[in-house]
């Protein structure tokens, strides 16, 4: 047999230990970038400030893992186990985040714009003042999410389950939360849902006090029971939307469409109407007590 017509399979490389393993991902930015990092067992190590840019991990184990500071801007983390991990100033920037488990993650301050995350597990983590502007969080799990003072312009949120979650003055400026599920009971308090797509969505319940939704789209919306008081709803559409029992004392409604929505029962003293729309509104035992109404009258 000549060696041509050999046909023993070719030596495999032995597998990293987790030693290697971090040693090899500390200097993989100053070795050129080279080979991906897919699969790598980097739970619990300090990674913090690492330059890990456009870097392959898919699947990775990262859970615990310390990275504050890390850049990790467009990085591959498709399925990869960030729970527990500390993301606190790290930039994560266009990252692919799809099936990611961030449970319990601290993404404090965190850099995530673009970034898609759909599918992602979010559920208790803390995203204060974290920037999502324009991510995907499509289907996300972001039950009892802590996202106060975060920035969600843009940002797609359909399907996505926000049972729980703390959205106090958050930015969802043009967002969209179509089909978003289990809203019922969020915290939304001076959140700025300006231009937001809320289309069929169930806030039923929640608490909005001081919101600003000026042109936000809330048709078929279900807000029966909502706390809206002080909340601007500046030329906001809520055709056909749900709003029995809701508390929108002092409420802004200049210019709103509320053609066929449901206000039996709410509460609307003091808020003003003035030319809005309440063609075929059923307003059956509201409270208009002080309201401006359509007309720029007031009601006694």
């Amino acid at each position: 047999m000549t060696d041509v017509d050999r046909t023993d399979p070719l030596p495999t490389l032995p597998a990293l230990d987790r030693e290697a393993q971090y040693r090899l991902a500390l200097a993989w930015a100053d070795q050129g970038r080279q080979g991906d990092l897919q699969g790598f067992d980097l739970s619990g190590r300090d990674l913090s400030m690492i330059d890990l840019m456009g870097a392959t991990l898919t699947g990775a184990n990262l859970s615990h893992a310390k990275l504050v500071g890390a850049n990790l801007i467009e990085a591959e983390l498709q399925g990869a186990d960030l729970s527990e991990a500390v993301l606190q100033d790290a930039d994560l920037s266009k990252a692919k985040l799809e099936q990611a488990n961030l449970t319990r993650s601290n993404l404090h301050q965190t850099l995530l714009i673009q970034a898609n995350l759909s599918g992602a597990r979010l559920s208790l983590a803390s995203m204060l003042e974290a920037n999502l502007i324009g991510a995907n969080l499509t289907d996300a799990d972001l039950r009892l999410a802590q996202l106060g003072r975060a920035s969600l312009k843009g940002a797609e949120l359909s399907g996505a389950n926000l049972a729980g979650a703390v959205l106090v003055e958050a930015n969802l400026a043009g967002a969209s939360l179509v089909g978003a599920k289990n809203l019922t009971g969020a915290n939304l308090e001076k959140a700025n849902l300006s231009r937001a797509n809320m289309t069929k969505v169930n806030l039923a319940g929640a608490f909005m006090g001081e919101a600003f939704l000026a042109e936000a789209d809330l048709t078929e919306a279900n807000l029966a029971g909502t706390f809206l008081a002080k909340t601007k709803l500046t030329r906001a559409n809520l055709s056909k939307a749900n709003l029995a029992g809701a508390f929108l004392a002092g409420a802004t409604l200049n210019g709103a469409n509320l053609f066929g929505a449901i206000l039996r029962g709410a509460v609307l003293a003091r808020a003003n109407l003035l030319e809005a729309n309440l063609s075929r509104t059923i307003l059956d035992g509201v409270i208009l007590t002080g309201a401006i109404m359509p007309d720029g009258s007031r009601h006694e």
